[in-house]
């Protein structure tokens, strides 16, 4: 009798990736480190209250260990106090904190969380559909026309046609047997991230700076590790607006400031300006309403309360001249106030960009997914 095999699935328990202490430890010290703003302090404070808690540690590796080899792998170094006493007791001669090697392994995390999809594609090296010059083959060949570089002649293809056309016996190579492989151009981007920092970005116990925060060290690795040539420059804007660079990233702090829009869409213009590659964006990640603006004395104007037409026209005045620039806005708005939502509508229509209103959740995806689109589409 034949035993006919049964076709189905197979349940098992779930196997925990097998990790070490060491590994355990650090991953959740990453986002520690991240949500603290870069204190190395206050993340092993955090990080000794969910040991309490959930048992992270036991006698054979502990909190102390852990330090240890942050230290020994060089994640983490002590910085002097002068005010210490100087005898390297740990009386208080110095404090830790973390080194560049630990920020650019935060900004590679923050990376697989949010564009992690992007390990189940190829490279990227973001072609447009236009073909010509350029560095990306695509399997295609067509006849060699004047101009074309000698470098772009495929010479396989042109010999195997000399061959065909000829024959061996006088063999002879003709410009009627050259042939070119076409190539995919690559568009340049230059971008401009601009990061919200009003007080408004941590009110009412809602954390709302370190998401944003993380989908900024996620582009700026996806760029400088992907796609060399393209441009990312990062700004701030509270009261006023300022560049930081991507290693500032993780130390990124709220301050006790209003929301000068108009300020950072200046800056950001002014830098895309002095760009020569003629793609250019800004992507805007902000939770609330305009409510500042720098008068030509250098005094602030300031209004909280709703939507202030004086500033609010000021925003769509900069979104125009950001459209008369061919610079798209992408708002992301981390809110769902109905009278911001309008605000934000008018203002992508003034300047004829885009808008996402959003939670916190999926920003990362929405911001790759538009830098993604703009670089295949603005190609002059």
């Amino acid at each position: 009798m034949n035993k006919t095999k049964r076709k189905g699935f197979v349940f098992t328990n779930y196997e925990a990736p097998d990790q070490s202490p060491f590994e355990k430890l650090f991953e959740i010290f990453k986002e520690l480190i991240t949500h603290t703003s870069g204190d190395f302090d206050e993340a092993i404070d955090w990080l000794r209250e969910l040991d309490k808690e959930y048992q992270l540690t036991d006698e054979n590796y502990t909190i102390e260990d852990f330090i240890e080899d942050l230290k020994r792998k060089g994640f983490i170094q002590e910085e002097i106090d002068p005010d210490g006493d100087g005898s390297g007791d740990g009386d208080g001669d110095g404090k830790f904190s973390i080194t560049a090697k630990t920020e650019q392994l935060i900004r590679k995390h923050a990376l697989e969380q949010i564009f992690g999809k992007l390990k189940k594609s190829a490279s990227g090296n973001h072609r447009t559909k236009h073909t010509g010059r350029g560095d990306e083959h695509t399997g295609d060949f067509r006849s060699y026309q004047f101009g074309d570089a000698l470098e772009r002649i495929s010479m396989t293809e042109s010999m195997r046609n000399a061959q065909v056309n000829n024959g061996l016996d006088n063999f002879t190579l003709h410009e009627d047997d050259l042939v070119v492989e076409e190539t995919h151009h690559k568009a340049q981007m230059s971008t401009v991230l601009m990061i919200d920092i009003s007080h408004s970005m941590i009110l009412y116990g809602e954390d709302r700076i370190t998401p944003a925060k993380k989908v900024a060290m996620a582009l700026a690795e996806l760029i400088t590790t992907r796609y060399p040539k393209d441009t990312l420059d990062i700004i701030v804007f509270g009261n006023d607006a300022w560049p930081i660079s991507i290693k500032d990233l993780p130390y990124l702090k709220v301050g006790p400031y209003h929301t000068n829009t108009v300020a950072g869409l200046q800056l950001a213009m002014d830098i895309l300006r002095r760009k020569r590659n003629t793609n250019k964006q800004i992507f805007m990640i902000t939770d609330g309403k305009p409510s500042c603006i720098r008068q030509p004395d250098g005094e602030y104007y300031m209004n909280s309360a709703g939507l202030d037409k004086f500033i609010v026209d000021k925003c769509y005045n900069m979104a125009r001249q950001a459209r008369k620039l061919h610079i798209p806005i992408t708002t992301f708005m981390i809110a769902r106030d109905p009278y911001l939502m309008q605000f934000v509508r008018h203002f992508t229509e003034a300047n004829k960009g885009k808008a996402f209103f959003t939670g916190l959740k999926g920003l990362g995806e929405m911001i790759f997914e538009d830098y993604e689109t703009n670089r295949k589409k603005r190609i002059r």
